[in-house]
């Protein structure tokens, strides 16, 4: 009985294991940007975008893994080489390093915009007095070359296997204390440091509405464009997909399947109480990075203090995670027959987080980071690359070319072009009509 028990419990560990990693690669920093997203959408059709988005996610690894197990790869670079030859591998590749470099860069962006909050709460201040350690910018260089690059050099992440689940961790203290802090913070808020009062007016002009306290279920306005590419960003799991496949106990495609539409379940609950509640507690007054928001309540709240720390840990030890495989696709592009080198290899990690770094500094906002990844890669990964693999890949004999399967993989690819052309549209005339520019990190 106890030798049965003892098994029981390995298995449950292990698939404990395999879902964490997939909530990982799954979750990021984009459930920063959901409550913003939901203050410009409304609450019913932000519900209907983000469970399409769920659900278009599900599938999509339903495309990857069938592409997969027709031809046994497990490698999403190897999968644009098997369906394009050399350009189908080298496009791929190019498209997980500009996912991965801006995931890299939201990271930054956080530590930016809230390690200055920390250290203003350590020191008792409940304003920046402009010292240069309350600069965010003068900070993520600091962070850069201290912790980040130092693991950045290793050969192999020791610590890999235990940022999954400190990660998903720090993010469900952060739900829980965004829930709690919904019942605790009054509306209208007393705004401590007087800024509010130009957020507050300029979605009431928008909305045409003086109901601030008010939830919307339905409204569009300027930054509605973000919406739909904030919630790919937040769904983007793809290229880890196939690695955890290969990594998974009684590897079947059924069974990895169950896996990600789990992971993905779980997301959608926690990426709808996120936004609902964050979007509940601040209205129209929430910011692009909703841990920012609240230091307008109390910059010296012991909770959030407790909340910032933990997310800034998280994502501080992910950079490097997330800088690996960039790395190893550089190097395919550029060194494919190359053996190990320390030079190339630490020559690479400084130059992406010098390039990470100038981004971060010059990017107002997170909310840009967001939707252009959001409106590029990510529909590629989610939509285009999985498309088009599977109509390429699955053999005639096998499905043929207008086969129901076939065409449906069609559409979704053509689905992610529109999507990309509408979503990058909107953003870009955003930015040339200069529309407000609420955000954290101002």
């Amino acid at each position: 009985q106890s030798a049965t028990y003892s098994v029981n419990t390995s298995q449950f560990s292990l698939s404990f294991l395999e879902d964490s990693e997939i909530f990982n690669a799954i979750m990021g920093s984009g459930i920063l940007g959901l409550a913003f997203a939901m203050s410009n959408t409304g609450i019913i059709l932000f519900l209907i975008l983000l469970l399409s988005i769920a659900i278009l996610s599900a599938y999509s690894i339903h495309l990857l893994l069938k592409s997969a197990g027709v031809v046994g790869i497990r490698a999403y670079e190897q999968l644009g080489n098997r369906a394009f030859g050399a350009p189908g591998k080298m496009l791929a590749a190019i498209i997980i390093t500009i996912h991965n470099i801006g995931a890299m860069s939201s990271y930054l962006f956080i530590v930016k915009s809230e390690l200055p909050l920390v250290i203003q709460s350590f020191l008792g201040k409940y304003e920046n007095t402009g010292e240069w350690f309350l600069n965010g910018n003068y900070l993520i260089m600091i962070v850069s070359v201290l912790i980040i690059l130092p693991l950045a050099m290793m050969k192999q992440l020791g610590y890999l296997g235990y940022t999954s689940g400190f990660s998903l961790s720090c993010m469900v203290f952060f739900l829980i204390s965004v829930i709690y802090k919904k019942f605790n913070i009054p509306c209208p808020l007393v705004d401590v440091n007087h800024n509010m009062t130009h957020t507050a007016h300029y979605h009431t002009a928008t909305n045409g509405t003086d109901d601030f306290c008010k939830a919307k279920l339905f409204t569009t306005n300027s930054q509605t464009a973000y919406t739909i590419p904030i919630l790919a960003f937040a769904f983007v799991c793809h290229p880890e997909v196939l690695p955890i496949y290969t990594e998974l106990r009684d590897a079947t495609k059924k069974r990895m399947q169950a896996v990600a539409n789990i992971s993905i379940l779980a997301m959608f609950v926690m990426y709808l109480l996120t936004a609902l509640f964050g979007y509940l507690t601040f209205y129209d007054a929430v910011e692009s990075e909703l841990l920012h928001t609240y230091s307008r309540v109390d910059p010296l709240d012991v909770l959030v203090l407790c909340v910032r720390l933990a997310v800034l840990v998280a994502v501080t030890l992910t950079v490097p995670v997330v800088l690996f495989p960039i790395r190893r696709a550089l190097l395919q592009i550029l060194f494919p027959a190359k053996p190990f080198n320390w030079l190339v290899h630490i020559t690479i990690a400084c130059c992406l987080i010098f390039v990470v770094n100038l981004l971060v500094i010059f990017v107002p906002s997170i909310r840009d980071i967001f939707g252009l990844i959001g409106a590029t890669s990510a529909p590629s990964l989610i939509f285009i690359l999985p498309g088009t693999f599977y109509v390429r890949i699955v053999p005639e004999d096998k499905e043929p070319f207008l086969s129901r399967p076939k065409i449906q993989a069609a559409c979704f690819a053509a689905l992610g072009f529109i999507f990309m052309i509408m979503s990058l549209s909107f953003i870009i005339i955003d930015w040339v009509t200069g529309e407000s520019r609420s955000g954290g990190g101002h």
